[in-house]
């Protein structure tokens, strides 16, 4: 699976913690992690949570990721901008429980999480604890499991909804605030992670010709 990280410039210099406990999880299961940043505090690219909504969608309708770690100070931001875009179904992840929760039930593509409001005392092992639950066993299987077949169900009728009340992706590039599609994509490393990961030549190609 490919991962995608992205945090926004309130949470920007615990870029480096967040990502060690991201990779010292998901690695060893097999998974690669893909860092868009921010990186510091004082990267040229600055990301809002909408930005990260907005890129997060670029990641996962063009394949260039299978899942984002997204947050903000709550997570709240990051998560409503994130579940505004087609195709992406993100959920609000404080604790190992609700990453459970989340994988077994939801089954979503993306999480945001908090990186301010009770970010204390140990919280790079609540991360790695989180990312476990997440990544460590298959999705999708249920709890209680005897409901999982309605849990299924009910995750396509989501999936339903979502396309009839949202756009396309492209469609979605092609009519936001062009100036904040480039802000969005403007981070130092993003060409080299996303084109040559991008399935989707139409995105790649609007993306190419901002």
């Amino acid at each position: 699976m490919k991962i995608a990280l992205i945090n926004e410039n309130s949470q920007a210099a615990k870029n480096g913690i967040i990502h060690d406990a991201l990779t010292t999880v998901a690695e060893p299961l097999g998974h690669e992690v893909f860092n868009y940043g921010m990186y510091t505090a004082e990267d040229d690219a600055q990301l809002t949570y909408n930005m990260v909504g907005l890129l997060s969608g670029i990641l996962i309708n063009s394949g260039a990721a299978d899942f984002v770690i997204s947050g903000c100070g709550t997570g709240m931001g990051s998560m409503l901008a994130c579940n505004s875009m087609p195709g992406v179904f993100c959920g609000l992840v404080i604790d190992p429980t609700d990453a459970f929760l989340f994988a077994q039930i939801n089954d979503g593509n993306a999480i945001a999480m908090p990186y301010a409001k009770g970010f204390g005392w140990a919280a790079e092992l609540n991360l790695q604890d989180c990312y476990r639950k997440l990544f460590e066993g298959e999705s999708g299987v249920g709890y209680p499991k005897e409901r999982a077949a309605i849990m299924k169900t009910n995750r396509g009728i989501l999936a339903e909804m979502k396309a009839a009340s949202c756009h396309d992706m492209l469609s979605v590039l092609k009519n936001v605030d062009q100036d904040l599609l480039k802000s969005a994509i403007a981070g130092e490393k993003f060409a080299d992670l996303f084109y040559p990961n991008s399935n989707d030549e139409d995105i790649s190609g609007y993306l190419r010709a901002l």
